[in-house]
């Protein structure tokens, strides 16, 4: 009687691993390195190159295509462009 109920019990279980395997999807996301420049401040070409907030490194600049450029306390400036860095150096 046991053995009857066993492929029901299985395909039961594999069911509701589906189920939660479906509902916990990753979404897309980004993975930033855990480094933090001396960023001064911070200018974007969206917003009329006005002194911004400093971030602490390009991947921390939420849309690549604002082209923000993060000015350092040595003078070095990095372009943060559609997910390649420029550097200036004075």
């Amino acid at each position: 009687m046991a053995c009857s109920r066993t492929p029901s019990i299985i395909l039961a279980i594999l069911l509701c691993g589906v189920i939660l395997l479906e509902e916990t999807k990753v979404g897309e996301g980004k993975v930033c390195p855990l480094y933090c420049l001396k960023v001064d401040y911070m200018t974007c070409m969206s917003s009329g190159h006005k002194r911004l907030p400093s971030l602490c490194n390009c991947c921390l600049v939420d849309h690549p295509e604002r082209r923000c450029t993060l000015h350092l306390h040595n003078g070095i400036a990095l372009h943060c462009y559609n997910a390649t860095t420029t550097t200036t150096h004075p």
